[in-house]
């Protein structure tokens, strides 16, 4: 009798047991700057610490292990979010990302991009003032801009986005921030720096607008008259906002089914 008592019981504990929530994937470029793989893995323990309990994976689209096919094969018929580490819409957004999902068995969703959103906003507000940026005085904001230097993409979607966050950006700042490219897209950095020190605004800042270190982010940096922020990296903003974009997607979904 105790014993059969102690097996309902027990029935009745796993019977009200939460199911595992799906696994959040966070899908990164990938470079071969190593110092770019250190820096996903510092946010993604963040974002662990921020949600004990939650399954949090890693998957490269290049360059890096493990490459998103690998992980996500690992991961067998389970659920999971893919969150991509990429700061707008492009080619690896809309393409790739969906076809490494649609090979796979996982059943998975797909969330937005990082960007644009406030939280990067203020991410790179905190960058600059680590740098050395102070808010400019009524004279020195007729004479200051901010070059958002990003990666770049022909996708037209991509640098709609960037323009936004720009925009978010020189509101911020109360200074013109203007949006520059590492490749694919125009004007580059240096071309930005010189058209903003034509326009009479010599005091230019640069505004990295890069998930990690790498390639990109040192040259855009190289390209800076003076002062230039570090990538976003690991900020504590970073995790917040990955979490976001992974129960806006699940969020997203209950809606559509309901």
């Amino acid at each position: 009798m105790t014993a059969h008592l102690m097996n309902r019981n027990r029935s009745s504990r796993l019977g009200t047991r939460r199911p595992a929530p799906p696994a959040l994937v966070l899908v990164g470029h990938g470079s071969r700057d190593p110092r770019a793989l250190s820096t996903v893995r510092t946010l993604m323990e963040r974002i662990r610490e921020l949600r004990p309990g939650l399954p949090v994976h890693l998957g490269h689209i290049e360059l890096n292990e493990p490459l998103l096919p690998d992980t996500l094969a690992a991961l067998g018929t389970g659920d999971a979010v893919l969150v991509p580490l990429l700061l707008s819409r492009g080619h690896h957004v809309k393409r790739d990302i969906p076809e490494a999902a649609a090979a796979s068995s996982a059943h998975t969703r797909i969330a937005g991009p990082l960007g644009p959103h406030p939280l990067l906003v203020e991410t790179l507000y905190e960058r600059l003032v680590e740098a050395g940026w102070r808010t400019p005085d009524a004279a020195e904001r007729r004479t200051s801009a901010v070059v958002l230097a990003a990666a770049g993409s022909r996708d037209p979607d991509a640098a709609v986005d960037t323009r936004r966050t720009a925009g978010l950006l020189a509101d911020r700042l109360g200074v013109p921030v203007v949006p520059a490219y590492a490749s694919a897209s125009a004007p580059t950095v240096a071309d930005a720096v010189r058209a903003l020190a034509a326009r009479g605004r010599p005091r230019v800042a640069v505004a990295s607008y890069f998930t990690a270190p790498g390639r990109f982010a040192t040259e855009c940096a190289a390209a800076a008259p003076g002062l230039a922020s570090p990538p976003l990296g690991a900020h504590p903003a970073m995790a917040h906002l990955t979490l976001h974009r992974y129960d806006e997607a699940l969020t997203n979904t209950l809606a559509a089914t309901a």
